[in-house]
């Protein structure tokens, strides 16, 4: 894009989930249609925004410190700090250095119009309404000229209430997005290019428009010409129909891959969790899963260090998580925070044997990572390549391994079938299969 000299710079940055960084590209965008000029986070901007997360006490921590990176670069910069952290500490935000704006989840994809009715020496601006429950749009469309594969929300808010988490009270309760609304945007997406959208929310099993459900959505998706690949994004258990299962099965767009949250792999920590299935319920939908659909690659949430969670409670998550074809876990250290239920509860782990159980479940994971990957080779999988450098394409397969493969052409974007031949830690080495694909297939 020009730089339109009478517009100003402005910078992103974008902290937590995957719906953060879809919204995030979504508001830049707008931003670039009215003119401004997007610079690097790296590099001194008129306006900087970051898109804030308040999931653990690293995220907020992490919101301080970005602040501080910025009036380095730039002591003049006005910053925008957005979305859950900024809805749930407004006030303590509002007094960082140079913050002239604290967006809430309501109105920040109406940042653009924010800035633009601001004088330049006005006072920090507080703007956290109600969220209210209704279906939405969004204002433009979030082409990423970054990556191969776009982000595209159909969903926010929940209303589980797990007794850690305080989204509820960060994002509101569960509502959907305008069904052709969804469908506009992928449409654009695809005629930009992108061949992969992945599907993103809070709770995007809960997705519901007008008699319109999460299938219903991905199977409007399998109609758009250019477009070879659907992923769900980290969705809840108790959300997903047997049909989605089923469909993964039968080699459609749909991409052959699920993050399912665990959490504990105990049934009294869950009770406590206020989680909405039982060990038992989840470690069958697993094995239903994995027996279903060829080669599929399964991905949980695991929090370490719930209040009360004694060591035979750790040791029974372990042991699940051993057992169950389940092939990495992402491990959060448990946050007490402000709004969540959880804070109230007795039995609190002491810090260094959070740390302990936590460096655990990472061996762990990496271990079953390592085998899932091992288990792959000598198959022939469709590889969605992201760059070529060094004379080496990497990409992604549909069921989430990184490949790399030797080529003196430059795949970027493009679909492959290749054979993969070995594995080198966290990738795995590939070689020629077949020509380019341009239908999808497995």
């Amino acid at each position: 894009m020009v730089k339109n000299p009478s517009k100003k710079t402005i910078s992103f940055y974008t902290l937590g989930c995957r719906l953060n960084q879809s919204e995030t590209t979504v508001i830049q965008r707008t931003f670039e249609n009215d003119g401004y000029h997007v610079v690097d986070f790296n590099h001194p901007a008129d306006v900087v925004v970051i898109n804030t997360c308040t999931v653990t006490e690293n995220g907020d921590a992490e919101t301080r410190r970005l602040v501080s990176k910025v009036n380095r670069l730039n002591p003049s910069t006005r910053i925008a700090l957005i979305g859950c952290q900024a809805q749930m500490q407004k006030e303590k935000l509002a007094h960082l250095p140079n913050v002239q704006w604290v967006v809430g989840n309501g109105v920040k994809m109406g940042l653009q119009a924010i800035v633009e009715a601001t004088e330049p020496q006005a006072p920090p601006q507080v703007i956290t309404p109600t969220i209210h429950r209704e279906r939405f749009t969004m204002p433009a469309v979030g082409i990423d000229r970054f990556h191969t594969r776009a982000n595209i929300k159909i969903q926010d808010g929940c209303d589980f209430f797990c007794s850690f988490c305080e989204i509820p009270y960060a994002r509101g309760r569960a509502r959907s997005r305008v069904f052709d609304d969804i469908l506009l945007e992928a449409n654009a997406l695809a005629a930009a290019g992108h061949k992969e959208l992945v599907i993103t929310g809070i709770n995007v099993g809960t997705y519901e428009d007008e008699g319109k459900n999460l299938l219903d959505v991905i199977e409007a998706l399998e109609q758009i010409e250019g477009l070879k690949r659907i992923r769900i994004s980290s969705i809840e258990p108790t959300t997903i129909p047997d049909r989605l299962i089923q469909k993964m099965a039968e080699g459609s767009k749909l991409c052959r891959y699920l993050h399912i949250p665990l959490q504990s792999g105990h049934n009294t920590i869950l009770q406590e969790m206020k989680r909405k299935y039982t060990v038992e319920e989840f470690s069958r939908f697993v094995q239903y899963t994995n027996n279903t659909v060829k080669e599929i690659c399964i991905g949980t949430d695991v929090i370490v260090g719930f209040p009360g969670e004694t060591d035979e409670h750790f040791q029974q998550t372990v042991d699940l998580l051993k057992t169950l074809p389940i092939h990495y876990f992402h491990v959060f250290s448990y946050s007490k925070r402000t709004m969540a239920q959880s804070g109230h509860l007795p039995g609190a782990v002491d810090p260094a044997v959070i740390h302990q159980r936590s460096k655990t479940l990472r061996h762990l994971s990496q271990r079953k990572r390592d085998l899932f990957y091992q288990s792959l080779v000598g198959t022939t999988q469709e590889v969605l390549f992201e760059e070529t450098k060094g004379g080496m394409a990497a990409g992604m397969t549909d069921n989430f391994v990184r490949a790399l493969m030797p080529s003196n052409i430059d795949l970027h974007n493009h679909l492959k079938r290749v054979d993969l031949i070995s594995c080198q830690g966290s990738t795995l080495l590939a070689e020629t299969s077949d020509s380019l694909s341009h239908a999808h297939s497995r």
